[in-house]
């Protein structure tokens, strides 16, 4: 099989209408993973399935369920509407990233197959309503599909035909084992699954067992991520933190940098003092924060992918690192950590177009370096990854090229050839911009972009005129006519 010609869309006797579509994505052969796992699916075939983050694995399993839908729809009796596909995704942002792809590869049967996201807590009442016209595929948290099953809002015992579980290997670690096997007493007994993941580890050996009947595995023999052909990766030794500064001011200002980045630090308070300090050379940015809602910061990575801005600044600590095994992610902790406990954006959600990713601040693991430079060279994309390193941090360097390399290979991690003389003469420029990003400066930068938050929440001038007609009514005032309400 392996010296067999690839196999192309074309030839995985596919609907025409999803064929026309992936024309339109721009796709003009399956990855790997997708040529392995379509075929299967096809055949009814249970899949563990493991590939690397930006390997196409969203697409590997929504063109088979599509395809099954269409098929079963058009030869099949007449049958009543009823939900006949789940996907689960660890977090709110991979639901809307699922959501998106699978309604993308349905744009020309749209009518005959439609999705429903019903990710967002907030959302419960308009959830229900979209669930009473009973979706064809349902995606969403396994906490937020738990709830509706047992309001009875969602019901899938006696429809459920196909059940995906992506990013497997995060679902236990995202502290969603009781919800998940709680969930699975509402399904069927018979059901074909797919578990997608980047890892197997002993929770995607877990979920297995519960969820899978004799499945096929793929187990792709590609490396974590891609050759040097499509993604070149280098470091640089920064003596200081001054000089890591300053290297960055002059990679963007002089365009040695090109297209869109990612810059990745450790924390948020370091994300927020690296983008003031760029905004000192008018060079814009935006932080990638956790601590505001969904809607914000899916707003952010909409805003990069059309454009407006060329550098987005992310952490670990928010969108990389799962919370502790067992245990779900809380509201409001302390310091840096705070963040929606179903968010989630380095693994697996889509950046349109990244050419660089810059480790500014290198990765705490060498898992985390993997799933930073996965936001780059994505499909048959190039990228380059460049990562800073000060001298005391050589040895982490080291177990992050290990982990790359394997023993007795050639570093992957290439140094940079820059030569900090260069840009000496812009020295004294970065070094009073860094003085003047203070903590202060940090905490009304924080501050200011919260505030804007709320003055943007429709709930909150809800409230706000709420109150405002119940201070007039006890004034004895009367209230201005309904037309006048929008303006206040």
């Amino acid at each position: 099989m392996e010296d067999q010609e690839a196999l192309g869309f074309e030839h995985m006797g596919l609907d025409p209408r999803l064929l026309q579509a992936v024309a339109d994505l721009g796709w003009s052969r399956p990855t790997l993973i997708q040529e392995k796992a379509i075929p299967l699916a096809l055949e009814g075939k249970d899949l563990l399935a493991r590939a690397r983050t930006g390997s196409g694995k969203t697409a590997a399993y929504a063109i088979p369920m599509l395809q099954l839908l269409l098929h079963k729809k058009a030869t099949g009796p007449v049958m009543e509407q009823a939900v006949r596909g789940l996907v689960l995704v660890p977090t709110k942002e991979l639901a809307r990233q699922a959501q998106s792809m699978i309604q993308q590869l349905a744009a020309y049967c749209a009518r005959d197959v439609r999705v429903a996201n019903v990710s967002a807590a907030e959302d419960s009442a308009s959830q229900r309503a979209v669930l009473m016209e009973k979706p064809d595929v349902v995606v969403g948290t396994p906490s937020r599909i738990l709830n509706h099953l047992q309001q009875d809002s969602l019901k899938l015992r006696d429809s459920l035909e196909l059940l995906v579980i992506d990013e497997a290997d995060l679902l236990f670690s995202f502290g969603f084992e009781d919800e998940l096997k709680s969930l699975l007493c509402y399904l069927p007994r018979i059901y074909q699954a797919f578990l997608m993941s980047a890892t197997f580890n002993d929770d995607v050996q877990a979920l297995k067992e519960l969820v899978l009947h004799n499945p096929v595995t793929l187990k792709l023999h590609e490396s974590q991520l891609p050759g040097p052909e499509q993604l070149q990766q280098f470091q640089v030794i920064c003596e200081t933190e001054e000089d890591k500064f300053l290297l960055l001011y002059a990679l963007l200002k002089l365009s040695l940098i090109r297209g869109k980045a990612l810059l990745f630090v450790n924390t948020l308070e370091r994300g927020y003092r690296l983008r003031l300090f760029l905004e000192q050379f008018s060079i814009p940015s935006c932080v990638l924060n956790g601590e505001l809602p969904l809607r914000s910061r899916c707003h952010i990575i909409s805003q990069f992918n059309q454009g407006f801005y060329d550098c987005v600044i992310a952490t670990d600590a928010e969108i990389l690192g799962p919370p502790v095994k067992g245990k779900r992610r809380g509201r409001g902790a302390k310091g840096d950590n705070a963040s929606d406990p179903e968010s989630g954006v380095a693994r697996g959600i889509d950046f349109h177009h990244v050419s660089a990713v810059l480790n500014f601040d290198l990765p705490p693991t060498p898992e985390a370096y993997v799933h930073r430079a996965g936001r780059t060279a994505r499909a048959n994309n190039p990228g380059i990854v460049l990562t800073f390193v000060l001298p005391t941090e050589r040895s982490c360097l080291g177990k992050i090229e290990a982990l790359l390399s394997g023993e007795g290979e050639a570093p992957i991690l290439l140094p940079y050839q820059f030569q900090m003389e260069e840009i000496e003469s812009f020295r004294y420029r970065c070094r009073d911009a860094m003085r003047s990003v203070t903590k202060q400066a940090i905490r009304e930068a924080r501050l200011k972009e919260i505030k804007e938050e709320l003055l943007h929440s429709e709930k909150l001038k809800f409230l706000l005129l709420f109150v405002a007609l119940y201070n007039l009514g006890r004034n004895g005032e009367s209230c201005p006519p309904l037309g006048r309400l929008s303006s206040w």
